[in-house]
């Protein structure tokens, strides 16, 4: 059975290799590899069920035919076969119609190899071909929590970390959005695939019944993310989460289309996402907005989009930084649009450190439905743990954490964590969403830790609007030239 201990001596064999360099290529050359394991096992499964099941893969590269004999290929040739022939054959792979060939294409479309040892690159190989069968029912589950493991994993490593949100609050929003079968699902930042695993097992557990519920889970499940590594992790995850065909899973940058363009196709029923946030976006892309919500803020861009992509009805949680709740400028018009045009019922505001490493500032997790206007917002301020004072990686915020939320929010009540404040307040107040807890004892004007949180979140408006300044002054010198 495959363990922990044989993933870190596929690691361990892979640090031996000069052509990789840290923790995010060792992952990446990992799971491409596992990816090909992944996909082999499954056809065997479907090559079972089906006599007229075809590979969309040439025999030649299938996992099968040049990894599977320990004492197959290796050194010298091993590395030029993968380099010089598999690798350009799968990027150029004939689509025709085959969605199965469509997410091979795309998960290798930005793939590289690292490795510069065929005999190495043998020796992973093969430990693949020993330790682990997919088809086997307790290396599946086990195999599931070890790739959990891998995606932490990625926090320490540089910024790779921007892929995970922890396990806890991504099925704290998917649970209490509750998608229900057959609503389409979308996570327009989907990074790794936290949220859509989460969604998938919510799903299965509460509403699948038969095998045509199971089909109808597996078209309802749709993500998007621009970069290459988390893209590839996130369509070997869904593989794991027994999405046959991934093919809903995009590589694409979901900004780089305008806003316009997406029209009552797009629509969904559900979003939850954890875009990216505290980045800004490439240049030119603050253009696909209308000229009120342009920004090159990564996260105020997505949560423009997220309305525009929700249906009348639909539902979303969304985590957001507290930079957004008391920003103003672009801000501010973008959540009078919220407030104006959703229900902004729910935000649970969360401690100092929930994504460390990642990241020190406070987040805050809001939830809202399309299509009416709010009335008043409830907040519920996350607190710690008894005895706890911060979150790390070897004490991470934990499920069972949020019991006192979901108890209290379908029979709604003020007291030491909950309050609610009238929308016409907020309004009032420019649109600014930062409320403190009326409940707490604490007068002083603010702790240190949140001090330092707004100012590094003003910081960034100011280095925002510097760059935007810069950008116009360069176009008016150009145009006067």
């Amino acid at each position: 059975m495959v363990s922990t201990t044989q993933i870190k001596t596929i690691q361990d064999i892979m640090r031996k290799d000069r052509g990789i360099n840290g923790d995010a290529q060792r992952i990446e050359q990992l799971v491409w590899m596992i990816f090909l394991k992944v996909l082999d096992d499954r056809e065997r499964e479907y090559e079972l069920l089906d006599d007229k099941y075809k590979s969309p893969i040439p025999k030649k590269y299938r996992w099968r035919t040049w990894a599977a004999d320990p004492e197959g290929i290796t050194g010298d040739a091993l590395l030029d076969f993968v380099n010089n022939e598999m690798f350009p054959a799968l990027k150029n792979l004939r689509i025709n119609g085959n969605k199965q060939a469509f997410v091979i294409r795309s998960v290798f479309n930005d793939a590289v190899n690292y490795m510069k040892s065929g005999q190495l690159m043998r020796q992973v190989v093969n430990k693949l071909i020993d330790d682990f069968d997919f088809n086997r029912s307790d290396d599946r589950h086990v195999f599931g929590d070890i790739y959990e493991q891998i995606l932490r994993d990625l926090q320490s490593a540089g910024n790779a970390g921007e892929f995970y949100t922890p396990r806890a609050a991504t099925q704290f929003m998917v649970d209490q959005v509750d998608p229900k079968l057959g609503e389409k699902v979308l996570d327009p930042a989907c990074g790794t695939g936290g949220f859509l695993t989460c969604t998938i097992e919510h799903v299965r557990s509460k509403y699948v019944k038969s095998a045509k519920d199971e089909r109808t889970l597996q078209e309802c499940i749709h993500g998007i993310e621009k970069k290459q590594l988390p893209h590839l992790l996130c369509s070997t995850n869904m593989l794991l989460h027994g999405i046959d065909v991934p093919s809903n899973i995009l590589h694409d940058n979901t900004l780089a289309r305008p806003l316009t363009d997406y029209g009552p196709k797009d629509r969904v029923d559900v979003v939850v996402t954890n875009p990216p946030f505290g980045g800004m976006e490439e240049d030119g892309i603050e253009t696909n907005f209308p000229t009120a919500f342009r920004t090159r803020e990564t996260a105020d861009l997505f949560l423009v989009l997220i309305m525009r992509l929700l249906k009348d009805g639909g539902r979303a949680a969304i985590v957001l930084p507290d930079g957004t709740l008391f920003g103003e400028g672009v801000k501010t018009r973008i959540k009078e649009k919220l407030l104006a045009e959703c229900n902004l019922h729910t935000i649970v505001r969360l401690p100092n450190g929930v994504f460390n490493p990642y990241t020190s500032i406070k987040t805050n997790l809001l939830f809202f439905e399309k299509g009416k206007p709010t009335k008043h917002v409830w907040y519920y301020e996350h607190p710690y743990p008894p005895g706890q004072k911060s979150y790390n990686k070897t004490n991470p915020i934990r499920i069972e954490e949020f019991d006192a939320e979901k108890k209290w929010w379908k029979k709604r009540k003020e007291n030491e964590f909950a309050w609610k404040v009238p929308v016409q307040e907020i309004i009032e107040a420019g649109y600014n969403l930062d409320r403190k807890n009326p409940h707490s004892t604490d007068d002083c004007p603010g702790n240190p830790d949140e001090l330092l949180d707004q100012f590094q979140a003003l910081q960034q408006q100011i280095d925002e609007t510097r760059e935007k300044l810069k950008q116009e002054l360069m176009s008016a010198l150009g145009g006067e030239a």
